[in-house]
C-alpha cells in the first residue's frame, strides 16, 4: 500500500511503550523505532498489504480492526481477524533478510477506520540484529533448522514411499513375468507334442483331402477357444461329464484328461461330432489329442500375451507415476495420473473396496503431473490407514465453476473434531512411532494450495472422510519450485 505523505506522523515514545512489543526497549530504542516509522490512517476497506508483494514494512495495529486472508484458487479465504491493539502483520520475517524471500504472505484489509504503526523493515532489520544479536541467531536458527529437517525427512519420506512402491511394482512385475515363463515352457511341450501326433496321423493312411480336413477342423477349434465363454463351476462340470462319456463312447481312452481341454477352449459334443463326421477313417484318439494339444497351445499363447500386456501396462503406469521423461509442467489428464497411482498402489489396498466415479470429460489442466502423484499417494494411503486395510475407498472427479476437483472418501472412523485443524500442521501425525512423520498432508497442502493455487480441505464424521482436492483449469501464473518452508 503507498500511504500519501500528507497522511503520515510520528508517534510519541511513550505511547509507544504501551504496546507489548516495545514495552521492554530502552529509551534510545524507543527514540529509534520513532524516528523510523510513520503513523497511517487507513479507512475501512483498504488493503494495507497485498500477498505476494515485496514485503517493505512491519505493521502494527494501533486502532481499528483488520481480516488476513490467503488467495486459494480463485478466492480469497479469511485465515484471522482481530481488533487486538499491538497485533503485528506485513513484514514478520524482516529479520531473517534474504535467507528468505521477503514478500507479504498473506493480504490484510482494514474492516474498520485503522491506524497503524508502519516499522520500514530494511532498516529495522540492522538495528534489530545489533539490539538482540543472540535472540536473532536463536530465530535464524531455529528457521534454518525447520527448513533443513524438513527437507531431509521430506526428501526421506519420499525415498521410502519409492522403496515401498518398487517393492510392491516388483511383485506385481514377477507375478505376470512367471506366469509367462511356465507358460511359454508348457508352450514348448504342446508344440513338441503336437508335432508328434502330426506325425502319426499323417504316417501315410491319410489323404490330402483327410489331412486338409483336419486343418480346416484345426482352425475351428482355434478360433472357438479365443473366444470360449465363460461358465460357471456347475456348467463346467456337466459340459467335462458329458464330453467324457462321447470320448469314452468312441473308443478313446483317458477321455476324462480330454474332456477338460475342450471344455475350457469353449467346445462341446457337437464339435467332435463334426471332427468325426469330416474324416470318419481318421484314427479318432489321434485327431483328438492333436485337436487337444492345439486348444492347449492356443491357451497358453492367450495367458504370455495377457501376462506381457500386464509387465507393460505396469512399466507404463511407473512412467506415468514417475513422470520420467516428460517435462515438469504440462497440460494433464487428471485421470492419468489418479488410475497409475492406483496401479501402483494395488498392492497395499487390500481388501478394500475402489469405488470410481471419474468424469472422463473433463478437460486438461496446467500442473506438476509427478508432484500431484504424490498428492494422490498420500491421500490414498491416509484412506487405507483410516479404514485399517477393510473398508470402501470412492474416488470423484467433478468440474465445478473453473475448477476441477478430486475427492478420496473412506469409510475410516473419522478424525476426531480436537485434531481436524492439525492435520496439515508440518510433523504432525497420530499414527504410531515409527509409522508417519508428519510429512504427507503438509507436503499435498503445499502442493495443491501453494504450487497449483488450488484448495485442499477436509471433511469428516465418523465413519466418512472426504480429503477435496480443487485444481484451477487455466494458467494462475509460475509457481517457484516447491521449497520445505514455502508456505
Amino acid at each position: 500500500m503507498t500511504v500519501p505523505e500528507t497522511t503520515k506522523r510520528r508517534i510519541p515514545p511513550e505511547e509507544l511503550r504501551g504496546l507489548f512489543l516495545f514495552e521492554h526497549l530502552d529509551d534510545e530504542q524507543l527514540s529509534w523505532v520513532c524516528e523510523h516509522s510513520d503513523v497511517v490512517d487507513v479507512p475501512a476497506g483498504e488493503e494495507l498489504v497485498v500477498e505476494g508483494n515485496p514485503a517493505e514494512c512491519f505493521y502494527v495495529l494501533l486502532r481499528g480492526a483488520l481480516v488476513m486472508s490467503r488467495q486459494v484458487g480463485a478466492e480469497q479465504v479469511e485465515i484471522n481477524r482481530t481488533d487486538y491493539r499491538g497485533s503485528y502483520v506485513g513484514a514478520v520475517q524482516f529479520y531473517l533478510g534474504d535467507q528468505t524471500e521477503q514478500i507479504y504472505g498473506a493480504t490484510v484489509r482494514t474492516t474498520a477506520n485503522s491506524m497503524f504503526l508502519a516499522v520500514r523493515a530494511r532498516e529495522f532489520r540492522e538495528v534489530f540484529r545489533a539490539w538482540y544479536p543472540m535472540a536473532v541467531h536463536l530465530l535464524q536458527g531455529l528457521f534454518l533448522g525447520q527448513q533443513n529437517t524438513a527437507a531431509v525427512i521430506g526428501q526421506r519420506e519420499r525415498l521410502l514411499a519409492l522403496g515401498k512402491l518398487s517393492a510392491g511394482l516388483t511383485h506385481e512385475l514377477n507375478n505376470p513375468a512367471a506366469a509367462a515363463g511356465r507358460a511359454a515352457h508348457d508352450l514348448g511341450d504342446r508344440v513338441a507334442g503336437m508335432r508328434h501326433k502330426l506325425a502319426m496321423i499323417a504316417d501315410g493312411s491319410l489323404d490330402r483331402s483327410q489331412l486338409k480336413k483336419l486343418v480346416l477342423a484345426q482352425d475351428k477349434f482355434v478360433e472357438k477357444a479365443r473366444h470360449a465363454p465363460d461358465l460357471t463351476s456347475l456348467q463346467t462340470s456337466d459340459a467335462e461329464d458329458e464330453l467324457a462319456d462321447w470320448i469314452d463312447d468312441h473308443g478313446v481312452s483317458d477321455g476324462w484328461q480330454l474332456a477338460p481341454i475342450f471344455v475350457a477352449g469353449g467346445l462341446g459334443v457337437d464339435d467332435l461330432e463334426a471332427v468325426l463326421a469330416a474324416c470318419p477313417d481318421c484314427p479318432l484318439e489321434g485327431t483328438l489329442r492333436w485337436l487337444a494339444y492345439t486348444v492347449e497351445t492356443e491357451g497358453l499363447i492367450g495367458e504370455i500375451i495377457d501376462s506381457t500386456t500386464r509387465i507393460s501396462s505396469l512399466v507404463n503406469a511407473a512412467k506415468q507415476y514417475s513422470q520420467m521423461d516428460r517435462a515438469p509442467h504440462q497440460w494433464l489428464d487428471i485421470h492419468e495420473g489418479l488410475y497409475a497411482t492406483l496401479t501402483m498402489l494395488k498392492p497395499k489396498l487390500g481388501g478394500i473396496q475402489l469405488v470410481k466415479e471419474c468424469d472422463k470429460s473433463l478437460p486438461r489442466i496446467p500442473g506438476y503431473p509427478a508432484e500431484l502423484n504424490q498428492v494422490w499417494t498420500n491421500l490414498i494411503e491416509n484412506a487405507r490407514d483410516a479404514m485399517d486395510g477393510s473398508g470402501t475407498l470412492t474416488i470423484r472427479t467433478f468440474r465445478e465453476d473453473d475448477c476441477v476437483v478430486i475427492e478420496f472418501e473412506d469409510t475410516g472412523a473419522g478424525i476426531a473434531p480436537e485434531i481436524k485443524n492439525r492435520i496439515f500442521e508440518p510433523f504432525f501425525t497420530t499414527k504410531p512411532m515409527g509409522q508417519g512423520t508428519g510429512l504427507g498432508l503438509d507436503v499435498s497442502f503445499r502442493v495443491i494450495v501453494n504450487r497449483h493455487h488450488g484448495d485442499l480441505r477436509v471433511d469428516s464424521v465418523p465413519g466418512r472422510t472426504v480429503f477435496r482436492a480443487t485444481l484451477p483449469m487455466t494458467e494462475s501464473g509460475a509457481s517457484a519450485p516447491l521449497d520445505p518452508d514455502e508456505g
